[in-house]
């Protein structure tokens, strides 16, 4: 069973997602609350384990930042989905580069929130509209200057070969691709969007549309 907390400060908006959720037997909510500290706070004192999904507000009223929630809550163990209203493109591109798996807009059906939960439960990033948008035409966001031989590694790396595999499909030595990657790792941090873990540069793979990409033979060698 998916362990979720939901934060919040629209009473209603918890109120309704909690009730949604206590309807299926896949979900289990341990926690309800209107800001990251309450939950945090709440988790401590009763030594529990961080929730599997938090489900978090894009804007909240307590002074604190999307940033700072969603860095918060991902660096104590738990994936973060953002449910808004998703108005705000800057916001959500932030809450995107500080780790949170993807964004679910308030306006969705019911149950395209709880799939998009059992997806991120699942260790897989939310891939929709509200994805694209907050994406689409950011050069800011999106560049991180990566030369056509690092987006191919990275191609290759993301969609799930092992960076053995990768030197063997490009034809070049298993420290050549590592070097790639190493490179590819400095240049998103120098951008402020680090990709530590294979799965960061799955990510940025996706916001980037790297992924995607179809094989071409790097023009640097």
């Amino acid at each position: 069973m998916t362990r979720v907390a939901l934060i919040d400060d629209h009473e209603s908006v918890r109120l309704g997602l909690e009730a949604a959720l206590a309807q299926t037997e896949s979900f289990h909510v341990v926690s309800s609350g209107a800001n990251v500290a309450a939950y945090l706070d709440w988790r401590r004192a009763a030594g529990e384990a961080p929730a599997d999904v938090v489900v978090l507000d894009l804007t909240l009223g307590d002074g604190t930042t999307v940033s700072e929630n969603v860095d918060r809550v991902v660096r104590d163990g738990s994936s973060v989905i953002i449910h808004s209203v998703a108005d705000r493109p800057a916001a959500v591109r932030e809450a995107l580069a500080a780790g949170a798996a993807g964004i679910v807009s308030k306006s969705s059906p019911t149950h395209e929130v709880l799939a998009a939960i059992d997806t991120v439960a699942r260790g897989e990033l939310l891939d929709n509209v509200e994805w694209a948008s907050a994406v689409e035409g950011d050069r800011a966001f999106a560049d991180a200057q990566l030369s056509a031989r690092e987006r191919e590694v990275l191609r290759l790396y993301a969609a799930g070969l092992p960076l053995k595999a990768v030197a063997e499909r490009l034809g070049v030595a298993y420290s050549t691709a590592k070097e790639n990657i190493t490179r590819v790792r400095v240049k998103y941090v120098e951008v402020g969007r680090p990709a530590p873990t294979k799965v960061d540069l799955l990510r940025r793979a996706m916001e980037d549309g790297i992924l995607h990409e179809t094989p071409e033979t790097p023009r640097d060698a």
